[in-house]
């Protein structure tokens, strides 16, 4: 930020420039927009960010992000508990919720195999996905992580992992280029992409 700007506001830009998908002009017009609200605005703002970092939390079921004690779908008795749906993080459920024909199940990895950022299995949420299938009552397991390396790589060593367990394991049917992303995914792709799912 320019030299001339007060350092609580450059702090400031460079909190919102810490954000993924945020440059440093964002930032800085963000920070700016921050110092134009009126202070219970401001106010607001600050325990919005607040209330979500202390009352969200991991659903102990399925690891999605929620209020409750356990998420809206884990305690919905419509869903096909025999069928989950494996995703890197909670903004995929979201993804593909919005296309309404999906009924199962999720679990949500928060992140994905990555040896050169030094991310390994062990730093996601697989021992609690193994947990749930030890428990029974799952059939299959929809490997809906992204088509890219990384995605590629923990659904493969995720298949290997649990299909020894007895349940079927199959891949999303990509109309997906490598490399995107199914968070910013269309419905119609998705629901393809689920409806044409293939065996692992």
């Amino acid at each position: 930020m320019e030299d001339f700007s007060a350092l609580p506001l450059v702090v400031l830009a460079e909190k919102f420039a810490a954000l993924p998908g945020i440059g440093m002009k964002t930032a800085q017009r963000l920070a700016y927009a921050v110092m134009e609200m009126p202070e219970e605005e401001a106010h607001a703002f600050a325990d919005a960010i607040l209330n979500a970092k202390h009352q969200v939390h991991d659903c102990p079921v399925c690891q999605n992000l929620t209020e409750q004690e356990i998420c809206s779908i884990c305690a919905n008795p419509k869903r096909d508990s025999s069928i989950v749906c494996v995703v890197e993080g909670p903004k995929d459920v979201a993804a593909i919720e919005r296309t309404h024909e999906y009924h199962g199940l999720y679990h949500v990895l928060h992140g994905l195999i990555s040896p050169l950022d030094g991310v390994t299995a062990d730093q996601l949420r697989v021992a609690e996905l193994l947990e749930r299938i030890r428990k029974g009552g799952i059939s299959e397991l929809i490997m809906a992580t992204n088509p890219s390396v990384e995605g590629e790589a923990t659904a493969m060593y995720l298949s290997r992992l649990c299909k020894p367990l007895g349940v079927r394991v199959t891949r999303l049917a990509f109309g997906l280029p490598v490399g995107g992303v199914i968070e910013y995914t269309d419905e119609v792709t998705l629901y393809r992409a689920l409806s044409n799912r293939s065996e692992m």
